[in-house]
């Protein structure tokens, strides 16, 4: 290229917005989310971090906020009622720290992977609330100033009525009760984590999204220190953000209440085309765009990132493909939508 057509290529350079020249840079997901104070994050699981390193380098490259898929959990962090095992969480805040992404603990109540010497127990009910509370205090306490975020409560409230689930362990142990012993006992240990209550299948207006707005409101009058509300988003391929998703996001933040997306997937019927990536790119694409024109909408965070490692297939056979690298580590066409919409000009 000669000096004159340099110019000219500069020139029109020069006129680009400053959303369209980084996207010509083909920056990493986390560079665009953190130009606007935002967080785009990802699920991890313990075994490929230690072990693979194409999905340690993708995800220190790509993503400003780690949540762990299960080392959080009791059943990974409480082998025995007197032990703990810290290692893989531990292996999860030390790898974000070293590499400047925020930490969500999920979660530190959940109706499942409750350990068997828990739910066999026969402990009375203030042993149950003895160990709940205790439990909160210890891991919360450790990683008090490293984790900015906690899943407090996990899908409380019922897919089909929209009260509490009455068939789990907590429920049947403690009564609604340990919802509110769970908020007060994770703000002892860290005042400063925001507290989230997370749940599936309440992202628009239905029942359960009713309910879990019921349950909020009640918590929030009674001044039970809730910060937050997670919408896991885990979706059929076709899902698109609209007016319900907005009309909800609207009366929770009117109750003082943040916004996360948590858990965000879009599987895809197998075997699947290149239209069907395409549709799914979109989904992505529309729920970035819908987090980010919210005030109050703070991440967005997959649950996973490569095909590779996906709870999908495991769960819903027949389904798969649902997050936007596959499994060779190679970008779908659902990372490119995403990171245009992280790109774009905000509003």
């Amino acid at each position: 290229m000669n000096t004159l057509g340099r110019l000219l290529v500069g020139a029109l350079i020069a006129l680009l917005p400053a959303a369209d020249t980084a996207a010509a840079q083909d920056l990493p997901l986390r560079s665009y989310a953190e130009r606007r104070g935002f967080h785009v994050g990802a699920a991890v699981a313990v075994r490929p971090l230690r072990n693979d390193a194409a999905y340690r380098e993708t995800l220190r490259r790509e993503f400003n906020m780690v949540v762990a898929e299960n080392a959080f959990k009791w059943s990974e962090l409480r082998p025995s009622r007197r032990r703990f095992d810290f290692r893989g969480a531990d292996a999860i805040v030390e790898f974000a720290r070293s590499n400047g992404m925020a930490v969500r603990g999920h979660t530190l109540v959940w109706h499942r992977q409750v350990p068997r010497w828990l739910v066999a127990g026969k402990f009375t009910r203030d042993e149950v609330a003895d160990l709940l509370r205790q439990h909160i205090r210890t891991v919360v306490g450790r990683y008090r100033g490293k984790v900015s975020a906690w899943d407090v409560v996990n899908e409380a409230v019922d897919d089909e009525t929209g009260g509490l689930r009455a068939d789990s362990f907590w429920y049947r142990a403690l009564g609604p009760e340990y919802i509110e012993l769970a908020f007060r006992s994770a703000r002892e240990a860290d005042p400063d984590a925001k507290l989230y209550y997370n749940d599936y299948s309440a992202e628009g207006m239905s029942r359960k999204a009713d309910g879990v707005h019921k349950l909020l409101s009640d918590l929030k009058s009674r001044g039970v220190p809730v910060d937050g509300v997670g919408w896991q988003m885990h979706e059929l391929n076709g899902f698109r953000a609209g007016a319900e998703h907005r009309e909800n996001a609207r009366r929770l933040i009117a109750l003082g209440l943040e916004l996360s997306i948590t858990e965000m997937d879009v599987r895809v019927k197998l075997p699947a085309s290149a239209d069907d990536y395409g549709r799914q790119a979109e989904g992505y694409a529309s729920a970035a765009e819908f987090c980010l024109s919210e005030p109050n909408c703070k991440a967005l965070v997959l649950w996973g990132f490569t095909d590779k490692y996906s709870w999908i297939p495991g769960e819903f056979p027949e389904w798969g493909d649902a997050l936007i690298y596959d499994r060779n580590f190679r970008p779908k066409p659902a990372y490119s939508a995403l990171r245009r919409a992280l790109a774009a000009t905000g509003p």
